[in-house]
């Protein structure tokens, strides 16, 4: 598959800048792989079409406020700082990406907040935008992550960023079920899930299994080569316990549906996969990338949001989908005035 097989022409207005009203009440597309049938519903339809001891494999990644913004020593300069991974929780060390990159060097201290009582020195460079900082601090580690997140605010992807961020966003670029603390981007299809809906699908006797991929910066990069054989991903962290193993390989060996919800979701389902096609558990980090054509192991349905033109997330959806059969879908979205983006509308994909 190459690159420009994924564009297609997206109108701005079709990208959503808010998220729906209410969670569940998003637009939802079923696609139906064996007979090619669209069908157009709402998202808290969802549960009509799984039965009891059907599994949903959920991304329980937490988004933290990863974007701050500081000033540089002397010159006073407007400095972006998104903060990726924090490195040692004593040395009070973390990657970040900082923009203007050329602005900053090793030795430059950096501050933040209005009274400036937040210091970071810069200590190492580790890509052309990317530094290590270590932060000056003199309490303890949690009121040193409560001052530093107080001081962050919601990753908002590039697509609307153009936005202020609102004190919405704090609680909607969020899932209901987030727990485990390390995502600087939402697993947008997990929005779609209020409580009301989680709750009426385990009455139903829908079974829950949550893994963790911490969703990074990768998966919003651009692709900058045609054949997508050469195209490489940024490594992000897996956790998949046993308990979630045990959920998952249960249903699949009783012939029952196994929902992938997202593309973040899929890629740690498909990076922790034995040889046998049963989930192994898995502590430690993948770059998986996938796209058409590709075997999945064990899902038999999956749901994605409506991706930007050209996107890594795109072309999973495609792979799991079918492409042409994806792309057609993506045609109808666009003439049905369906949103795109974190904050879209969503699409199910059944296999049987």
């Amino acid at each position: 598959m190459k690159l420009s097989q994924f564009k297609f022409k997206l109108p701005d207005e079709r990208i959503a800048m808010h998220p729906a009203t209410y969670r569940d009440e998003a637009r939802l597309m079923v696609l139906h792989k064996s007979t090619k049938k669209i069908e157009h519903r709402m998202f808290k339809d969802v549960l009509e079409y799984f039965d009891d001891k059907d599994v949903f494999i959920l991304n329980d990644t937490k988004v933290f406020p990863a974007r701050l913004y500081g000033n540089k020593e002397k010159t006073g300069a407007r400095i972006e700082v998104f903060l990726l991974r924090e490195l040692n929780t004593e040395l009070r060390l973390w990657d970040v990406l900082v923009d203007p990159a050329r602005k900053i060097r090793i030795g430059n201290k950096l501050y933040f907040g209005e009274d400036d009582s937040m210091v970071a020195e810069v200590i190492d460079n580790t890509t052309s935008r990317g530094r290590t900082v270590r932060f000056l601090f003199d309490g303890d580690h949690d009121e040193f992550k409560r001052v530093l997140y107080a001081m962050g605010e919601t990753p908002l992807p590039k697509s609307i960023v153009n936005r202020d961020v609102v004190p919405e966003d704090a609680e909607r670029f969020q899932s209901v079920f987030a727990r485990n603390e390390g995502a600087v981007t939402a697993p947008s299809a997990s929005l779609h899930f209020s409580r009301e809906l989680m709750k009426r699908l385990e009455i139903k006797g829908i079974r829950f299994a949550f893994i963790t991929l911490h969703a990074g910066l990768g998966n919003f990069r651009d692709i900058d080569v045609e054949d997508l054989t050469k195209h490489k991903t940024d490594s992000e962290q897996v956790i998949v316990s046993p308990t979630a193993v045990e959920t998952i390989n249960h249903a699949k060996d009783a012939n029952r549906q196994v929902c992938v919800v997202g593309t973040t979701t899929m890629r740690a389902v498909e990076s922790t996969t034995s040889t046998d096609g049963h989930l192994k558990p898995f502590d430690g980090w993948t770059n998986k990338f996938i796209f058409p054509p590709y075997d999945f192991s064990v899902a038999t349905s999956m749901i994605s949001n409506f991706q930007i033109p050209m996107s890594t997330q795109l072309m999973i959806t495609a792979a799991f989908g079918g492409y042409e059969f994806t792309m057609r879908a993506y045609d109808v979205a666009l003439k049905e005035k369906y949103n795109f983006g974190t904050y879209g509308d969503a699409m199910l994909i059944l296999n049987k």
